[in-house]
């Protein structure tokens, strides 16, 4: 303590008599109680050169010892502590930090409840649902003969049938628009058209429509079923305000432009049909009647004419969802089918060959399989799939297509192109 900080009328303490020694918190700190005890009884005890240990730390108020009848004084100064301990200075081990509360005890692990929902239950029984009785073929015939207590089941042509059925059934989640291209005439595009109509027709339950998208004219009318009226797309241009109004317009309103095709549960919209009009489709036009169609049919399927320039054969193409390349297993118009694909790739069309897909037709009885087998090689490079269909005598007339009389190979190679053409899209 300083000469300051202490009352003038008290004597100086001595230094040598540890019991009137002024001890700071640091050297308090190191005593140990036998040190205390030491000190309290007048023995010369310094904690720096003999060191031991302390208990515990002990408060200022202890070292200080005030006189009961001395005035009270200003707390003495702290001592600054030794600028570094001697070699045989050990500190005070540090005191445990205080015990940490138990952490409670972890929940246990409850497993979330599972349960089936109304909509599970229904897909699990969907997915669980095993295929039908045979109806095919001698499977067929021995469950008609035994009054259905033999039910023997699907050969493998049946199953594969009842499959191409379910991808030509599934739901899209907008209108799709297929168009079927070749520049040569004579190419099987407007055959095309209408089976695949009859096809999509009858086994998606409607919704379908075949446009003739023709530059001028085209036979789509006259291949499909005749209808009380005569108006084509040249009429319905004509008259297309009358379906701006998105909320006044009917799909009801169509039938006085398009043509019923019956039994086969598809309509047709034929091509300009008049002499007397002059004028082509431009691609405003296709423009126009493609986002008409679009509001009331599902699937479009578009005749195209064979002038890959014109401007709504340009519509079509850009706006198809898929192309289904034409063709008969004839040389030219292979190479026709081939060359239009050059000239698109030539374009700059994307994805192209995942875009297109060929449906190769037999126009006679007996045709070249050399041929045939090159064809089917050379569209199986250029487009995702290659489907042959056979020849049949109904369509070579030309004249309205008798679906009905279709035979049961060509309803077959049609099922199973469109639903290669369904899973395309």
């Amino acid at each position: 303590m300083s000469q300051t900080d202490v009352d003038p009328a008290q004597p100086e303490p001595d230094p040598q008599n540890t019991s009137d020694r002024l001890y700071t918190t640091t050297e308090l700190e190191a005593f140990s109680e036998q040190q205390l005890e030491a000190a309290r009884a007048g023995a010369p005890v310094d904690p720096l050169t003999d060191p031991i240990p302390h208990a515990g730390p002990i408060g200022e108020h202890t070292a200080m010892r005030p006189d009961p009848g001395a005035r009270p004084t200003a707390p003495p100064p702290t001592a600054a502590p030794p600028s570094g301990p001697p070699p045989s200075y050990r500190p005070a081990p540090p005191s445990a930090p205080p015990a940490a509360a138990p952490a409670p005890p972890a929940p246990a692990h409850v497993e979330p409840r599972r349960f089936m929902s109304a909509t599970d239950f229904l897909d699990r029984r969907d997915n669980d649902k095993q295929p039908g009785p045979a109806t095919w073929g001698w499977r067929g015939r021995v469950r008609r003969w035994s009054g259905g207590l033999v039910k023997p089941a699907m050969g493998a042509k049946e199953r594969a049938w009842e499959a191409d059925r379910a991808l030509i059934q599934k739901d899209f989640d907008g209108p799709r628009t297929i168009a079927f291209v070749n520049p040569k005439g004579g190419a099987a595009k407007t055959t095309g058209v209408l089976a695949a109509g009859y096809t999509f027709g009858t086994v998606r339950g409607g919704g379908v429509i075949g446009w003739d998208n023709n530059e001028t004219r085209g036979t789509l009318g006259i291949r499909g079923a005749r209808s009380a009226h005569r108006n084509t797309t040249r009429e319905l241009l004509e008259d297309v305000e009358r379906f701006k109004d998105v909320y006044q317009s009917r799909i009801g309103d169509l039938g006085a432009f398009v043509r019923s095709q019956g039994d086969a549960h598809f309509d047709v919209l034929a091509s300009d049909e008049r002499p007397d009009v002059t004028g082509v489709i431009h691609a405003k036009d296709f423009a126009e009647v493609h986002a008409l169609l679009e509001r009331f049919y599902r699937i479009i399927l578009v005749d195209t004419g064979n002038n890959l320039r014109a401007e709504n054969w340009l519509a079509a193409a850009e706006a198809a969802d898929l192309l289904v390349v034409t063709s008969t297993v004839r040389e030219d118009t292979g190479y026709s089918g081939l060359w239009m694909l050059d000239a698109l790739q030539d374009a700059g069309y994307e994805n192209l060959k995942y875009k297109t897909v060929t449906v190769l037709s037999d126009p006679s009885p007996k045709v070249d399989e050399g041929l045939a087998r090159d064809l089917t090689q050379v569209y199986e490079q250029r487009t995702r799939g290659v489907y042959r269909v056979p020849y049949d005598p109904a369509l070579v007339s030309g004249s309205v297509v008798p679906y009905g009389e279709l035979s049961a190979a060509t309803r077959r190679a049609w099922l199973r192109a469109c639903a290669g053409m369904a899973a395309a899209l």
